[in-house]
């Protein structure tokens, strides 16, 4: 580790690639007045101090999506990491093909379904970019 990475706090988010029956995946564009509003990313958010990542999923994807998913559902994906000014994220990401409820935007964010190899058109935060160029073959392994 870095002597710049050990002065930075962690922060733990988890994300989700919300996959559907025709292979598209779920983006979501921050809204304006978020930190990186305009940008593209999965759904997820902050792991709280008495949660788990897989239960933060879960009541993220509620709270911004409406959707209900058990934690079976959420399979381990990869991870992202990297150092913003203030902090170092760490970031794991799930796969998730099933869930219940219509998805609906709950926080004013834009949705969108793409092709996995399509994410390099969209602008990302810094920690998500390199996930554009893994996550197709990824995905084709499962």
């Amino acid at each position: 580790m870095s002597d710049g990475a050990a002065r930075h706090r962690l922060v733990l988010v988890a994300a989700c690639v919300l996959v559907d029956g025709e292979g598209l995946v779920l983006i979501t564009r921050r809204p304006q007045g978020k930190p990186l509003a305009g940008l593209w990313e999965f759904p997820g958010g902050k792991v709280e101090a008495d949660e788990t990542p897989e239960g933060a999923l879960i009541r993220e994807l509620k709270e911004e999506l409406g959707i209900d998913v058990a934690e079976p559902g959420l399979a381990p994906l990869t991870f992202a990491s990297h150092t913003y000014p203030e902090f170092h994220l760490l970031m794991p990401v799930y796969v998730c093909r099933h869930w219940q409820g219509a998805m609906t935007a709950h926080e004013g964010q834009e949705l969108a379904w793409v092709r996995p190899e399509a994410l390099s058109a969209y602008r990302m935060p810094p920690a998500d970019e390199p996930l554009k160029d893994t996550l197709p073959g990824l995905l084709g392994l499962l």
